[in-house]
């Protein structure tokens, strides 16, 4: 028996193509530290393909990233950089910085460490907090999201209109000021929620400035053709099936669909397809002939020449290494 909520749920989504896009975003850490540092500090994090969060729990610090002006935080404030783009926080603007992986790192337990411990003689009162956190996207087939995402997005912009999420920004700094069993886990889910709660925030607010894809899924008819090619990517669309979708010609779809996406519907399949691909391969580790299934290729071989066609490289390069032994060295945060 169907749940009605669900349904409600299921039918507004359709109605609002963004809303349904983003209702399987997730955003997993791929792992995570726990800084505790004593001033004049400087650490920086290089640029990387995940998302970085960071959480000051204590003290305050400066944000420095190429293109910006040094931007102060305090304790309590939370930040996402949803491309990864190179930066670092330091006590004082100007100081001298140390790559994150060049400090001395303490498992806690998996995916989460301690970096970067305070000398005993420093002042505790004097100590900075902070979580750090690198996380994967789980929304690869919204890429054009991502890109369209500002440099930094902060939770300060959320707290007026939800004032929910401040529960959860005192449970983070509870868990970092103490060592109670588990805490290292409980903030690695808490960060996950608080960045994905930071990235719904900047959709439901507009998605800032961005134009072009956003205005497409905007666009009641394109949007839900949009929505469509994602919810069923393996099905062998056609730009006369697209067009009926929209509800109009197919030279006025493919015209208006140029118009907002910068490419031709079937190019945006191909891409969205690969990008599910690269994914399934990489990541999930999911047998390329059954990828090739998914998507709605004849066979392994048509499959291997459409993604080599897309992305330059056959698709067992997305291959991702097995994964390592949890006796192994912490991953680079």
């Amino acid at each position: 028996m169907l749940d009605r909520n669900s349904e409600i749920q299921t039918e507004a989504a359709r109605a609002d193509p963004i809303s349904e896009l983003l209702m399987g975003m997730r955003l997993r850490g791929a792992s995570y530290g726990k800084l505790r540092l004593a001033p004049p500090f400087g650490i920086h994090f290089p640029a990387a393909q995940e998302a970085r969060f960071q959480f000051i729990a204590a003290g305050n610090v400066y944000l420095q990233s190429e293109g910006l002006a040094p931007r102060p935080l305090a304790c309590g404030d939370a930040i996402l950089l949803p491309r990864g783009d190179g930066h670092s926080l330091v006590s004082t603007p100007g100081v001298a910085v140390r790559p994150v992986d060049s400090f001395e790192r303490t498992p806690l337990c998996a995916d989460v460490c301690a970096v970067g411990k305070a000398p005993e003689d420093a002042g505790r009162t004097k100590d900075v907090l902070i979580f750090t956190g690198r996380m994967e996207f789980e929304l690869d087939t919204l890429h054009p999201l991502v890109g369209l995402m500002p440099q930094v997005m902060s939770v300060g912009a959320l707290l007026a209109r939800q004032p929910e999420i401040m529960p959860l920004l005192a449970a983070m700094e509870r868990e970092m000021a103490t060592e109670r069993a588990g805490s290292a886990g409980i903030l690695a889910r808490l960060a996950d929620v608080v960045a994905a709660t930071i990235v719904r925030g900047w959709v439901e607010c507009g998605c800032g400035d961005a134009t072009g894809w956003i205005e497409a899924l905007r666009d009641p008819r394109l949007g839900r053709v949009i929505a469509a090619l994602h919810r069923d990517p393996g099905r062998a669309w056609t730009v006369a099936e697209m067009a009926a979708e929209m509800g109009s010609s197919r030279s006025v779809f493919a015209e208006r669909f140029a118009a907002a996406t910068g490419t031709t519907p079937l190019r945006y399949v191909a891409a969205l397809r690969m990008r599910l691909a690269a994914q399934w391969i990489g990541r999930d580790r999911i047998a390329i002939d059954t990828v090739a299934r998914r998507l709605g290729y004849g066979s392994q071989a048509a499959f291997a020449r459409a993604y080599k066609r897309v992305t330059g490289h056959p698709p067992g390069k997305a291959r991702a290494p097995s994964p390592i032994p949890r006796e192994a060295p912490a991953a680079p945060l």
